[in-house]
């Protein structure tokens, strides 16, 4: 499998740096090299690709605008120089964020994590059930996890942490919220940028608070209310007194 990639760089030398991370890497095929947004649009109007890879700070169409620009965004890795864009980049689903200088250890991790997402998007697709389970690698192990036993995750950079029933210590593996939430059932649900909750093991919530247990409390963000309380209206009952 091999991920058609598209890179965008208003910097030559930038571009070509992308350019020959994109061939030395095998599970990689360059679809195109564009200098703007605008040019990289006119391609993706005959093309289908896999990922794109953008610089975010270019003249005219910046590369954040230019992904909210498209009706269907692919998998996106963002570059940039200036490391204020990180939130943005996660708000419209990233799959990594390559604060420059970055090298090509940086860039291939990013890649790696693109070609996860469309392994596990391959599987979901050929299965006729979703899976009940995942493995999680940890360190050189993969361990199966119900997923019915996972309570919540917490993400700290490029790791995410695991929190599974009845285990004192979490998960700790190198993956992204992007990734794994392909792999989620429905009771799973992003309530801020660094928490996916598993709904079936909340104990409380009280005023945009989760409460999982005596010693998680997990804060609802202000981009994740409006679809946290829509699943709480489809899954309570009960007025507030007046």
């Amino acid at each position: 499998m091999k991920l058609k990639t598209l890179i965008i760089d208003d910097e030559p030398i930038a571009l070509e740096k992308l350019r020959s991370y994109v061939d030395k890497t095998p599970f990689m095929e360059l679809a195109s090299a564009c200098s703007s947004g605008f040019e990289a649009i006119e391609y993706l109007a005959t093309a289908d690709i896999d990922l794109v890879i953008t610089d975010i700070n270019m003249p005219d169409l910046n590369g954040m605008d230019f992904i909210k620009s498209l009706s269907d965004p692919p998998m996106v890795i963002f570059t940039t120089a200036y490391d204020h864009y990180a939130v943005d980049s996660y708000r419209v689903s990233a799959v990594d964020y390559l604060l420059k200088p970055y090298s090509y250890v940086d860039f291939s991790r990013a890649a790696q994590k693109a070609l996860d997402i469309r392994i596990s998007k391959n599987s979901s697709a050929q299965s006729d059930s979703p899976s009940d389970s995942i493995f999680i690698k940890v360190d050189y192990r993969y361990i199966r996890v119900n997923l019915a036993d996972i309570r919540f995750i917490r993400g700290y950079g490029e790791y995410l942490r695991i929190f599974v029933d009845k285990q004192k210590n979490p998960l700790v593996t190198l993956s992204s919220f992007a990734a794994i939430k392909n792999r989620l059932s429905e009771n799973f649900l992003q309530v801020h940028r660094s928490f996916i909750v598993n709904m079936d093991h909340v104990q409380v919530i009280e005023r945009n608070r989760i409460i999982m247990d005596e010693e998680n409390y997990i804060p609802v963000g202000d981009s994740y209310k409006g679809a946290f309380q829509q699943y709480l209206t489809n899954h309570s009952i009960g007025k507030t007194q007046k």
